[in-house]
């Protein structure tokens, strides 16, 4: 399987991570495994950006303690409340020397009206070009985008006006994310979103589940839900016509849906593997004749009764038919 590079080996952009929020804190931790692992092991220096969160010092420390429980000695958090602090030299220092960036969950309309256009934001974006992990959950992962969801409501009907994006971190070009996707019904604002935006690729992540992002802009999903990617590049629609909250007409649509382990080319828009289908593009496997051993009949009762709804025993009970 096509495996997201690991930027630890090479220069250039780093690997963006948007996490659908609510990622495991107490079990396995895969999804927070996973950022130190990319960052570079217990080698990594993190830091933790807890603007959006309404929960103050309590959610940074819960993450420094999280990270350090899982073998990260260099982890620090900060916390810009306004713009004039988000140009502060000593946030942009910690954020220069890191190697991942994780922002938590909350608010991300206010993280991106503290956050973006000032230095801290820069540095967000440098550390970005420079090879670091940026990962975000929940409200972190949304900013990720260039069209950002600012807020919006949930439902499964796509309704003009059901959303609305604002300028993000733009560390993902061409893709719109949402998350909390599946847990808060959030399909029909997404859908909505990509009818008013067709060129963007929406991208919705589950909770506790990542969209692993490499440069060349291969996304491979880890984690126990899904990625839905909703791709309108020729969608007919009457987003550009409909008033009020009037549900809208969409045909044409792509919907992929995405589970642990598959791969996605977010820049030529198709599936590049996923689990259970063959590397060549997930096309099923055919088999002839002339692929069949010369002695192939089923030597076990598990292949002999396969789909059937008695058992091979059951049948040989039976009396013959008169």
């Amino acid at each position: 399987m096509t495996q997201v590079r690991d930027i630890r080996s090479e220069s250039g952009p780093g690997i963006v991570m948007p996490i659908g929020g609510a990622e495991d804190k107490i079990g396995r931790m895969t999804i927070l495994r996973e950022v130190i692992r990319l960052a570079g092991g217990p080698a990594a220096r993190i830091v933790v950006i807890s603007t959006a969160s309404s929960l103050g010092d309590e959610i940074t420390h819960a993450y420094l303690q999280l990270f350090a429980g899982l073998g990260v000695e260099d982890v620090v958090g900060i916390r810009p409340e306004s713009r004039q602090q988000a140009q502060e030299e000593s946030l942009v220092a910690a954020i220069d020397r890191c190697t991942a960036v994780f922002m938590t969950g909350g608010n991300q309309t206010k993280l991106a009206t503290v956050v973006v256009g000032t230095a801290v934001g820069d540095a967000i974006r440098a550390a970005h070009l420079r090879g670091a992990v940026v990962a975000g959950t929940s409200a972190g992962a949304s900013i990720c985008s260039e069209h950002m969801v600012s807020f919006g409501s949930g439902g499964s009907t796509p309704k003009f006006r059901v959303g609305q994006v604002s300028q993000g971190l733009g560390l993902l070009a061409g893709v719109i994310v949402d998350q909390h996707f599946t847990q808060r019904n959030r399909f029909g604002r997404l859908l909505a979103l990509v009818a008013a935006n067709p060129g963007q690729l929406g991208v919705g992540v589950d909770e506790d589940t990542a969209a692993i992002i490499s440069a060349d802009g291969q996304l491979e999903v880890k984690g126990r839900g899904v990625v839905t990617v909703i791709d309108g590049a020729e969608v007919i629609t009457t987003a550009y016509t409909a008033t009020g909250t009037q549900p809208l007409m969409m045909s044409g649509l792509k919907l992929h849906t995405l589970p642990r382990g598959s791969v996605f080319d977010l820049v030529g828009r198709q599936l590049i593997s996923a689990p259970g289908l063959t590397p060549e593009e997930g096309r099923p496997v055919v088999a002839t004749l002339s692929d069949v051993p010369s002695d192939s009949r089923p030597r076990s009762r598990r292949i002999a009764a396969e789909g059937a709804h008695t058992t091979t025993a059951e049948l040989r009970r039976r009396p013959a038919s008169s």
